[in-house]
């Protein structure tokens, strides 16, 4: 493993370390918190960047994009999978801007 490799893998753990931590806050504030919230947030980006990654590869079989144009990849994974994480971590910070966009648009 190089030393890029390892600082990328280092920076996807914190991201889904403040990903789950954003979305443990998020369902604390339902009518019904789940009793682990911790499995739930969990879950939650598991289930998000899965369904990221199959509409990704939907997307790419449907244009005819060739599986090998990232052969040459830093990743030692698929890419396509870490896009999937990597916009999965994401997602609960863009709501919580959307949210207070749409509530200061009041």
């Amino acid at each position: 493993m190089t030393m890029q490799q390892a600082f990328g893998v280092v920076l996807l753990v914190i991201g889904v370390v403040l990903s789950v931590r954003e979305r443990k806050f998020m369902l604390m504030w339902r009518s019904h918190p789940p009793s682990n919230q911790l499995a739930t947030a969990l879950s939650q980006l598991v289930g998000t960047a899965g369904g990221i990654y199959l509409s990704l590869e939907l997307l790419f079989s449907f244009l005819k994009i060739p599986e090998n144009w990232w052969t040459d990849s830093v990743f030692f994974v698929e890419p396509l999978a870490v896009l999937s994480l990597l916009l999965a971590i994401l997602q609960p910070f863009g709501l919580r801007v959307w949210l207070k966009l749409r509530k200061s648009g009041r």
